[in-house]
């Protein structure tokens, strides 16, 4: 292990840690629907504007994300997402009215999206980045594995809000354990009248770069099959191959087993074969591509189940590997912001497409999800193209 490595496995494993705890918030989210229904007395299509709630702060904090690096450091802006993701789950533990509770998950929202910013900014300036990353997104979905369990094992004897206190329980010796292990920002010198005015323009100035937005505009349509395959994949599995509840819920947990593995597995593969971060993306989108096609031209409940696994599996290192190669996108100091803006506009994606996904299968039918899937699959392809016409030269391998 190099000197630097030794010097921030703490901080890095704390990372870890941290994405195990997103991954738990967001994968309790459909356990919790069927309690909140009953404790507030709505139906289904009022109580799933909480994701849009959430989705809001989120994308705020991508706006924010930037600035508040350059203002305040790593250490402090991980201190102030995680005390304010930790102060939401604490207000909704006590079972506010439910506009409070929307507000409230407007707040875990940008606590959340303050907490993938900023981690994927630092990893992103560490050597290895693109393995550290891959990392890191495997454990939120390790977390997203563990999420249900949890919540499924704390229902059994407290109410739904219990489970919100855990998870800003756990959040607590994460904010101690940043503060301890970071160094403070080093205060910098008196900024120039010029300086200040570029700082002051650092959103304006990254999203106005093409290579920026086409890179937000990716992650976008990636989240966005991502989370319609794993929100409706059950559906379509029970209502167009005949699956039981069980056998589909089986392959939708390999869907997300499978994404998990995928980051763990890929990229560390990929070095070792002397694979460039924009080639292993190739690769994986070519996966994803091939098994979307299996799932829509190959007949029987099996081969769409294995399917659905592959897919996962290839998706796994997209998201994070974009984030690696992130600073080819941009001049040294708009990383930041343009991580936190693409990270922020991600989370469009995944409401505006599991919504549209929903909104077809109403309306046609179940079947459309491989279709829609593929033409996803594609679009990803062609966007990814783009953006790599637009990259600065980077090392011959991952690292």
């Amino acid at each position: 292990m190099s000197a630097l490595r030794r010097d921030f496995w703490a901080p890095v494993a704390l990372s870890y840690v941290t994405f195990i705890l997103v991954g738990l918030s967001s994968g309790v989210g459909g356990v919790l629907l069927p309690a909140q229904i009953d404790d507030y007395g709505l139906d289904k299509a009022t109580i799933g504007t909480q994701f849009f709630a959430f989705s809001a702060g989120f994308m705020l904090s991508g706006s924010t994300a930037g600035p508040l690096i350059h203002r305040l450091g790593i250490r402090a802006s991980l201190i102030l997402g995680g005390g304010t993701f930790a102060l939401a789950g604490l207000f909704t533990a006590v079972r506010p009215p439910f506009l409070a509770f929307l507000v409230a998950q407007i707040v875990a929202g940008y606590g959340t999206g303050i907490f993938e910013s900023v981690l994927n900014a630092y990893l992103t300036d560490l050597p290895g980045a693109t393995t550290l990353l891959n990392r890191l997104h495997a454990f939120f979905g390790v977390g997203a594995l563990l999420g249900p369990l949890l919540a499924t094992w704390i229902l059994t004897f407290l109410p739904w809000t219990a489970v919100w206190l855990v998870l800003a329980l756990v959040s607590l010796p994460l904010l101690i354990g940043f503060y301890l292990t970071l160094p403070a920002r080093e205060a910098p010198p008196p900024a120039t009248a010029e300086e200040q005015a570029k700082r002051a323009g650092l959103l304006a100035t990254a999203s106005r770069q093409p290579a920026v937005l086409l890179g937000a505009v990716f992650l976008a349509v990636y989240v966005g099959l991502e989370i319609s395959v794993g929100n409706w994949g059950f559906s379509f599995l029970v209502d167009e191959h005949g699956q039981s509840d069980l056998v589909a819920g089986y392959t939708i947990s390999g869907y997300w087993l499978g994404l998990t593995l995928g980051r763990f597995l890929i990229s560390p593969i990929a070095t070792r074969l002397g694979m460039t971060a924009t080639g292993m993306t190739f690769l994986c989108l070519a996966g994803v591509t091939l098994s979307t096609m299996l799932a829509w031209l190959v007949p029987g409940a099996a081969m769409a189940s294995v399917s659905f696994v592959l897919l996962g599996f290839w998706l796994g290192p997209v998201f994070p590997t974009t984030m690696a190669v992130a600073p080819r996108l941009t001049v040294a100091r708009l990383v930041p912001t343009a991580i936190g803006l693409i990270n922020g506009v991600s989370v469009v994606g995944g409401a505006v497409f599991p919504w549209f996904t929903g909104a077809i299968a109403q309306g046609i039918g179940a079947w459309t999800l491989p279709p829609f899937a593929v033409a996803l699959a594609l679009l990803q392809l062609v966007i990814w193209w783009l953006v790599t016409t637009r990259m600065a030269p980077a090392a011959r391998t991952v690292s």
